[in-house]
């Protein structure tokens, strides 16, 4: 039995739509991944900060501040340190060394009590 033009368009037909449902099928799956990753990044709570001008000023204000704060108690340790590193290394009387750091111990100090050279 020959296939006539209506099972011909049938088959095509149903080819298409298999077709058609496999293409939206994949991009339903596209866009499911989409979404997933833009609630992954909050990019709705990005949007809203914008639109918030007062509440984005805000928190660069406190980030702002907790960094300087940050920066200059490391900065204090970070100089103790080598203070205290100078000073024993002054201690040992090394010299040529020891005189130099002696030298600079003695400057520091004087600095911090506020009274010029």
């Amino acid at each position: 039995m020959k296939p006539t033009n209506d099972d011909i368009a049938q088959s095509t037909e149903a080819e298409d739509f298999d077709e058609v449902q496999s293409s939206l099928s994949k991009l339903d799956k596209r866009l499911q991944h989409i979404a997933s990753e833009m609630e992954r990044t909050h990019i709705a709570e990005y949007v809203d900060l914008l639109n918030r001008p007062f509440s984005l000023i805000w928190r660069n204000l406190l980030a702002g501040t907790a960094r300087g704060v940050g920066i200059a108690i490391g900065f204090t340790f970070f100089a103790a340190t080598i203070l205290y590193v100078l000073r024993i290394l002054g201690a040992l009387n090394l010299p040529i060394i020891g005189d130099y750091i002696a030298d600079i111990v003695r400057i520091v100090q004087i600095q911090l009590e506020g009274k010029t050279y």
